[in-house]
């Protein structure tokens, strides 16, 4: 039963990463087109997952302002 409780756990938290990460990467997307497409052509990443922490971090501040 443990086992089992920690999968649907586990689960649960690879999902809810996953679903926040495609949202950072689609705003991000609608909001600098530039860089995400300079990252693609590039295949360079560290500018996108910069831009993607600097987003989540400015969610993430944004939410504990109301709190």
């Amino acid at each position: 039963m443990n086992l089992q409780r920690l999968s649907v756990s586990l689960f649960t938290l690879i999902t809810a990463v996953s679903i926040v990460l495609a949202a950072a990467t689609i705003w991000l997307f609608l909001t600098n087109p530039i860089t995400v497409a300079t990252a693609v052509n590039e295949g360079d990443v560290s500018p996108l997952v910069r831009n993607i922490a600097a987003v989540l971090m400015q969610a993430l501040s944004g939410i504990l302002k109301y709190l």
